[in-house]
């Protein structure tokens, strides 16, 4: 009996990176479905994107495969006679289905993010010769001239035969022509860039310039991967595709052409969740160069206790024409300005961690707890206990 039931277990090869946010996200959309769904043993090894194959599949006995496919791995893939299922997308191959993000949904996004940020002037940074890269350009370029919004294009130098690991090598290695793009941009701008490796690459290169991110520059990638996101400085804004419905409807799919033996060359397009927005987009971009500047010093000393005389003692203006180009600018006062970076330092706090009051209030900038607290319910309707236990019950 129990020989039985093991042999019944479809045997399901996965060559999917786990290196990266956007394969990582597969698999767990995989394993759903194999744990909700599908009787199957999973053969799965550590890889990156552009691995070779490894050796067991040709000596191991499957019933399907589900693979970030490319041109060299296509026919050893086609000669194991079983259903693939090609979750990269850099070709078309006649009988394999494919499941990819909507990239003209991606660029959508990331154009929506931008613009609504304020920012008046655009570009976009990718790699030439990266699929994924030239499919967001394009609808990201058709928006800006359709909308008559300025867009410089720049493409880390690269071709189709290159892998994807020596093209993003590349952007990191030869970083000049890069250095002179972002020089040659008028600021306020903001940037699209392609993945959020490449994004890493912009940040890096804007911190080596001293262009001020995000006041000079915002940047939004793509993929939201949790790491490279987050050792990003500052942290990178991204869109987030839905990889685990990704992963999820090409097991669905896989299972699918097993039961029924018919396969077919069908490409089914995922939309991304949204924009993960951290602080490499988090501005208002203004014209107004003096404004941007006292608004990135509050947005730094928000939380160290200061108040509109310090932002006085920084800025070239006088507090009556601080305060009324702040009005003109951004509809809102310098103390206002201050009170929202110090009410969004204690959300963050209260959401991510097991602090006391007294803890938040010393790191948000207020003297006692007993002010954090009036000041909080105030501005949000509630104490802060009670906005801890209602984000911890969602």
């Amino acid at each position: 009996m129990t020989a039985s039931f093991l042999s019944s277990r479809r045997r399901i090869a996965l060559l999917i990176e786990s290196s990266r946010g956007y394969g990582r996200g597969m698999l767990r959309g995989i394993a759903q479905y194999a744990q909700q769904y599908g009787r199957w043993s999973i053969l799965h090894e550590e890889m990156t994107i552009d691995s070779e194959l490894p050796s067991w599949l040709t000596r191991t006995a499957v019933d399907g495969v589900i693979a970030r496919v490319d041109q060299h791995t296509i026919e050893p893939l086609r000669s194991l006679s079983v259903p693939v299922i090609d979750v990269r997308c850099r070709h078309r191959y006649e009988g394999v289905s494919q499941v990819e993000t909507n990239d003209q949904m991606v660029a959508a996004q990331a154009f929506d993010h931008l613009v609504q940020r304020g920012f008046q002037r655009l570009g976009f940074c990718g790699y030439h010769g990266a699929h994924f890269s030239e499919n967001r350009s394009q609808p990201f370029q058709e928006l800006a001239e359709r909308h008559q919004i300025p867009l410089s294009m720049y493409e880390v130098a690269g071709t189709s035969r290159n892998s994807l690991s020596e093209i993003e090598r590349t952007g990191m290695i030869d970083a000049d022509p890069l250095h002179r793009w972002l020089r040659s941009l008028t600021v306020p701008c903001g940037i699209f860039v392609c993945n959020d490796i490449c994004g890493q690459q912009v940040l890096n290169a804007c911190r080596n310039l001293g262009i001020l991110v995000p006041d000079d520059i915002g940047v939004v990638g793509v993929d939201d991967d949790d790491a490279i996101c987050a050792l990003c400085d500052p942290p990178l804004s991204s869109v987030k595709p839905d990889t685990q419905r990704i992963g999820f409807l090409a097991a669905k799919k896989l299972e699918h052409q097993i039961r029924t033996g018919h396969t077919n060359a069908t490409t089914e397009y995922v939309p991304p969740l949204g924009v993960s927005q951290r602080l490499s987009t988090q501005v208002v971009a203004l014209e107004d160069r003096e404004i941007a500047k006292a608004c990135r010093f509050i947005r730094e000393h928000a939380c160290d206790g200061i108040d509109v005389s310090h932002v006085v003692q920084f800025s070239s203006l006088s507090r009556r024409q601080l305060e009324r180009r702040f009005r003109e600018q951004l509809d809102r006062t310098p103390f206002e300005e201050i009170t929202a970076i110090q009410i969004a330092k204690v959300k963050q706090l209260l959401e991510e961690s097991t602090m006391i009051l007294d803890e938040i209030a010393d790191l948000a900038g207020y003297s006692h707890k007993e002010r954090m607290s009036a000041v909080f319910k105030r501005h949000t309707g509630l104490s802060p206990g009670a906005y801890r236990t209602q984000h911890r019950g969602q």
